[in-house]
């Protein structure tokens, strides 16, 4: 499995921002593909997952509101649609795919947003 994250940028505070990544090899719908952060200087954190069958999803608190989370099946696609963005928003963006409740284990490139005050 390869999975490839874009769509990061620089940003104005309030701003909008959508990221992709495209997965490559089968999914099944125990599967899950999650966005993860990590700002300069901290630890990677979770952001957000869903999974490939069915409607289960999840975001961290800190962005709960403000991002959404959604997949296209046919295009073997997950989006990251980031909105109200804020500074503390900052990071590099991976995805991430798992198999149920296992530890994700397959992980794309990341893709760098930041946002500007």
């Amino acid at each position: 499995v390869q999975l490839q994250a874009s769509g990061g940028g620089l940003v104005q505070a309030g701003d909008s921002l959508r990221l992709s990544c495209v997965v490559s090899g089968r999914l099944f719908s125990s599967s899950a593909i999650g966005w993860f952060r990590q700002a300069p200087g901290k630890e990677r954190e979770f952001v957000a997952e869903i999974f490939w069958g069915g409607s289960s999803i999840s975001y961290a608190d800190s962005v709960k509101g403000r991002f959404t989370i959604s997949r296209d099946n046919a295009k073997n696609t997950v989006y990251l649609q980031m909105n109200s963005l804020k500074p503390e928003d900052t990071a590099v963006y991976n995805c991430a795919t798992k198999f149920q409740d296992s530890p994700y284990n397959y992980w794309g490139q990341g893709t760098l947003v930041t946002v500007s005050s």
